[in-house]
C-alpha cells in the first residue's frame, strides 16, 4: 500500500470518507492545540476532516522526508495573512497504515487562529 500517496490523493481530493483506507483501527492523533491523543480511527478520522474544512487551497507540502515506518511532512498555509507552518508526523504499521498522525504547528499566532477554527469546525461537524 502506498499510503502517502493515498494521503495525498485524499487532500487532493478533499475527500475524509477515504481516511479509513489508511489509518490503522487503533491510530492516535495527537493535536497541536488538545493535550491529550484523541484514541482510534474514528477520532482521528474527525479530527481531520475537521483540518480538512479549516484549511483552505494555500494548503500545501513543501517538504517530505520518509524513513522506514516514519514520514515528516512539513506544511505551509496562508489563513487570513498568518503563514501557518507545521508538520505531520506520520508513523505507519507492517501493512502501511498510519497508526499514529501528529500534528505540530507555528507560530504561535497561527496556533491560536487555528485552535479557534478548529473548535468552531469540530463544534459544527460534531452537530
Amino acid at each position: 500500500m502506498d499510503t502517502l500517496a493515498t494521503w495525498h490523493q485524499i487532500l487532493e481530493q478533499r475527500d475524509p470518507a477515504r481516511l479509513g483506507e489508511i489509518l490503522a483501527e487503533d491510530c492516535v492523533f495527537l493535536s497541536p492545540v488538545v493535550h491529550t491523543p484523541q484514541e482510534g480511527r474514528e477520532l482521528t478520522t474527525f479530527y481531520l476532516t475537521g483540518a480538512m474544512h479549516v484549511f483552505n487551497d494555500s494548503f500545501h507540502y513543501v517538504k517530505e522526508v520518509v524513513s522506514g515506518d516514519h514520514a515528516v511532512l512539513e506544511f505551509v498555509c496562508d489563513m487570513d495573512g498568518i503563514v501557518v507552518n507545521g508538520v505531520d508526523i506520520l508513523t505507519f504499521d507492517a501493512s502501511g497504515k498510519i497508526t499514529e498522525f501528529k500534528v505540530m504547528v507555528r507560530p504561535l499566532k497561527a496556533v491560536n487562529l487555528l485552535h479557534a477554527r478548529m473548535k468552531a469546525m469540530l463544534e459544527q461537524l460534531a452537530s
